[in-house]
C-alpha cells in the first residue's frame, strides 16, 4: 500500500520548487510579468504591429538582450570563460537573423535605431563622460601617461605572430599584415576599415569597395577572438588572481565609482553633460582630423585634469553613465547583433588558416600588452584587455562586448583610447608601411 503513496509523491510537483522558480527575476521584474511583456511583444511582432522607431527596437532589444543575458550568464561554459550573457546576447541575435527567425521588418528597424538612430553614439557617450569624469584625475594621469607603450607593443605582437603564423602555413607575410593585421587593429568599420579601404585605393590600385569586402571578414573574425579571449582572460583572473585588478589598472591606483545615492534629478545633469560633450567631440572633428571619440576622450580628460567641471557635474555622469550600463548594456549588446554582426561573413571567412592568423593577431596582440603592461606597471590582465583586445576588436561596439565579456566596463576610458586614438595609428602606419611591404 505504501508503493503508490510513494510514487504519488514523487510526482506530485514540490511547492516550494515552483516557487523558487517563480521568483527568478529577469532585469529585475518577476518571471511571470517578464514573460508578459514578452508575449505582448511577441503578438505584436507577429501582427505586424510592434511600434516602430525607438519604442518597438527598443522593446525587442531590451526583452530579447535580458533574455539572453539571463541565459548566458546561466550556462556553466559559456559564463565561466566565454563572456556569458555578453556573447550569448551578441551572437544569439546575429543568429536570429542569420536563419531568419526574426522579421524583416524588425531587422531592419533595431538597425536604424542602432546606425542612424544613434543609439550606440548614445551609449557610448554616456560611458566616456560618466567614467572619465567619474574618475580620479590623479589616477587619470599616472594611468594614461604609461598607456602608449603597451598600446604600441600591441601592435608589434600582433605583427610578428600573424606573419610566423602566415609563414609557417604558406601565407603570404604581406598579405597577413596588410589584409588581416592591419584591419583587425584599425578601430573598427567606420573609424578603421573604410578609411583603410581608401588609403588601400590610393596605394594599391583597386577600387575601396574590393577592399571592404576583403577586410571585413578579417574585422568580424578578429572581433569574434577579442570576446571569447576577453571571457578567458577573465576566467584565468580568477584562477591566478595576482594577473588581475579586477578592473583596476594598476596596483594602488583604483578607478573607482562614484558612490554617492542616486538622485533623479542628477541623472538629466548627466544626460545633458554626455550630449553636449560628445557633440563638442564632433565641432572639434571639423578642424582636427580624429576621429570625434578620440577628440572627446581628449577634453573630457583635460577638462577632469585641469578640474574645471564642478563636483556636482562629475557626480551626474558619473550616475548617468551607472543608470545607462546597468538599464541597457544587454540591449546594446543584442543590437550590435543584429546591425554590426553578420554571422554569415565570419562563417564564409572561416579556414584553418585564415582563422589561425586571426587568432594569432588578437592573441598576439593581447600578449604584448599584457606582457609590456606589466613592465609599466599595469596588471597584465587590464593591460591585455584594454590595450590589447581593445586594439583588435570593433570600435565602440567591440569595447563594450569585450568588456562586458572580461566584466570590467569600468575600463571604458582605456578601451577607448585603444580603439580611438589606435585606430588612428593604425592609419598612419598604414599609410607609411604598406608602400614599403606590398
Amino acid at each position: 500500500m505504501s508503493q503508490p503513496l510513494t510514487e504519488h509523491a514523487h510526482a506530485t510537483p514540490n511547492p516550494a520548487t515552483w516557487h523558487a522558480w517563480l521568483a527568478q527575476r529577469i532585469f529585475g521584474m518577476p518571471l511571470p510579468i517578464f514573460v508578459v511583456a514578452l508575449a505582448i511583444m511577441v503578438a505584436a511582432i507577429a501582427t505586424e504591429s510592434l511600434p516602430s522607431g525607438i519604442i518597438g527596437a527598443l522593446l525587442v532589444m531590451m526583452l530579447l538582450g535580458e533574455l539572453l543575458g539571463f541565459i548566458g550568464d546561466r550556462l556553466p561554459i559559456i559564463k565561466t570563460y566565454l563572456g556569458g550573457g555578453a556573447i550569448l546576447a551578441i551572437f544569439g541575435a546575429a543568429s536570429l537573423v542569420y536563419v531568419g527567425w526574426l522579421p524583416g521588418p524588425v531587422v531592419e528597424n533595431v538597425t536604424e535605431f542602432m546606425k542612424s538612430g544613434g543609439f550606440l553614439n548614445f551609449y557610448i557617450a554616456a560611458l566616456i563622460t560618466g567614467s572619465i569624469l567619474g574618475m580620479d584625475s590623479r589616477v587619470l594621469v599616472k594611468v594614461g601617461s604609461r598607456y602608449a607603450l603597451p598600446l604600441c607593443c600591441a601592435v608589434l605582437g600582433a605583427s610578428l605572430c600573424a606573419m610566423a603564423v602566415g609563414a609557417l602555413l604558406g601565407f603570404s607575410i604581406q598579405d597577413a599584415v596588410v589584409v588581416i593585421t592591419l584591419p583587425i587593429l584599425g578601430g573598427g568599420m567606420g573609424a578603421g576599415a573604410v578609411p583603410l579601404s581608401q588609403i588601400y585605393e590610393q596605394l594599391l590600385g583597386q577600387p575601396a569597395s574590393h577592399y571592404i569586402s576583403i577586410l571585413v571578414p578579417a574585422l568580424a573574425l578578429g572581433n569574434v577572438f577579442a570576446i571569447i579571449i576577453g571571457g578567458l582572460l577573465n576566467g584565468l583572473g580568477k584562477r591566478f588572481p595576482s594577473l588581475t585588478g579586477d578592473g583596476q589598472m594598476m596596483p594602488g591606483v583604483e578607478v573607482e565609482e562614484q558612490q554617492s545615492a542616486p538622485e533623479i534629478g542628477k541623472l538629466g545633469v548627466g544626460l545633458v553633460a554626455a550630449l553636449t560633450l560628445f557633440t563638442a567631440g564632433q565641432l572639434l572633428g571639423l578642424i582636427i582630423p580624429l576621429h570625434p571619440y578620440a577628440l572627446m576622450i581628449v577634453l573630457v580628460a583635460l577638462l577632469k585634469i585641469l578640474d574645471v567641471v564642478p563636483a556636482s557635474v562629475n557626480d551626474s555622469a558619473a550616475q548617468w553613465f551607472q543608470f545607462v550600463a546597468r538599464n541597457w548594456t544587454f540591449a546594446l549588446l543584442f543590437g550590435i547583433g543584429i546591425a554590426y554582426t553578420d554571422l554569415g561573413q565570419v562563417i564564409d571567412a572561416i579556414s584553418l588558416t585564415y582563422v589561425l592568423i586571426v587568432l594569432a593577431v588578437v592573441g598576439g596582440a593581447a600578449f604584448g600588452a599584457g606582457l609590456v603592461g606589466k613592465l609599466v606597471g599595469f596588471y597584465p590582465i587590464e593591460s591585455a584587455i584594454t590595450a590589447g583586445l581593445c586594439m583588435a576588436n570593433m570600435g565602440g561596439t567591440g569595447d563594450v562586448a569585450v568588456l562586458s565579456a572580461a566584466r570590467r566596463m569600468s575600463l571604458m576610458p582605456f578601451a577607448q583610447i585603444s580603439s580611438r586614438l589606435g585606430g588612428a595609428l593604425i592609419l598612419l602606419i598604414s599609410s607609411i608601411a604598406v608602400p614599403l611591404i606590398v
